[in-house]
């Protein structure tokens, strides 16, 4: 009898163990649902979810997606595709197939230097409609951009707790507003004029509003604008200590003056301090000339930056 009844246990636990082999094989072969999470879960609402955008791509022909700023992240769905930033420009980015008809739909992320997030899901045609495909600025309300109205911004490293899209605000503000903080600052020669128009803070970054006046009829071409902090004194024989400091961010980062034309730029920076020995020499150079300009900023004058409070952007 306690060998019957031992047997029957047996069997009772090789079922029961073989009931649970399937029940987890057909779960792992099953597709997922979306519904069945292990342990204590909360389901993600369609309101936090940011729609993709429909693209096409194809093997003999490239796609060619214009971003409002330069981009920054890249991330492919499957090795279908094939994506590379266009030569020469920075927020152009250029998508095609890696082999012909793929069967199986992809997707494409890209984040920009905005801090604007971009999905796109992507499936092969034979003649993509859309070849070349613009997209189009974010700072308005998220219905009609495809992105939940309460979207968290995406942040860059070198801005540090401030969001790229309120730098972008803020520079845009400073510049449609043109105020003259600062009247003592500045250079001419050359029937040039380069001035310095104001000194802004905000959250651990500095805006540096200037301006560039060509009074002449020859237009003048830049070919860089540096930040550096200088030793005010060199005694002969010593070698020059500076420190480069580059710029974050530039709204309407100049390239041409054209003669009797008047333009102006806004830079954003890390925060600095300038030691009582040193200055900053802001310098501007002419490619292919010598119609160089620069001015001294002291510590002074940083200090004294204007802290932004509210923004007015028309």
């Amino acid at each position: 009898m306690k060998r019957f009844l031992f047997a029957l246990a047996i069997i009772g636990c090789v079922f029961t163990a073989n009931a649970q082999e399937l029940e987890t094989q057909e779960r792992i072969s099953s597709p997922s649902k979306g519904d069945y999470f292990d342990g204590l879960t909360r389901p993600l609402t369609f309101n936090r979810m940011i729609p993709p955008y429909a693209l096409e791509v194809t093997f003999n022909k490239t796609v060619h997606i214009i971003f409002p700023a330069a981009i920054r992240y890249v991330d492919l769905g499957s090795a279908d595709l094939l994506a590379a930033k266009a030569d020469g420009a920075e927020n152009v980015l250029r998508v095609k197939a890696a082999l012909r008809d793929f069967s199986r739909e992809s997707n494409l992320a890209v984040i920009t230097e905005d801090g604007a997030y971009y999905t796109f899901n992507v499936k092969y045609a034979d003649e993509p409609v859309k070849l070349s495909v613009e997209m189009t600025d974010f700072i308005h309300d998220g219905e009609a951009v495809n992105r939940p109205n309460n979207a968290m911004e995406i942040y860059m490293r070198e801005l540090g707790s401030e969001s790229p899209l309120l730098v972008k605000l803020i520079m845009k503000s400073i510049y449609k507003n043109d105020n003259r903080e600062i009247k003592h600052i500045g250079s001419k020669r050359f029937s040039i004029q380069y001035t310095l128009k104001g000194i802004y803070a905000h959250n651990g970054l500095l805006y540096f509003h200037m301006q560039l006046k060509n009074s002449s009829n020859v237009p003048f071409d830049v070919d860089y604008i540096t930040f550096k902090i200088v030793d005010k004194k060199v005694a002969k024989r010593t070698a020059i200590q500076e420190q480069v400091i580059m710029p974050l961010r530039a709204h309407n980062n100049l390239t041409l003056i054209g003669g009797k034309k008047t333009e102006r730029v806004v830079f954003t920076l890390p925060k600095f301090t300038i030691p009582d020995d040193k200055h900053l020499i802001i310098e501007l150079n002419e490619k292919e000339g010598g119609r160089h300009q620069s001015f001294v900023v002291e510590n002074a004058d940083l200090v004294r930056a204007k802290v932004i409070n509210e923004l007015k952007v028309k």
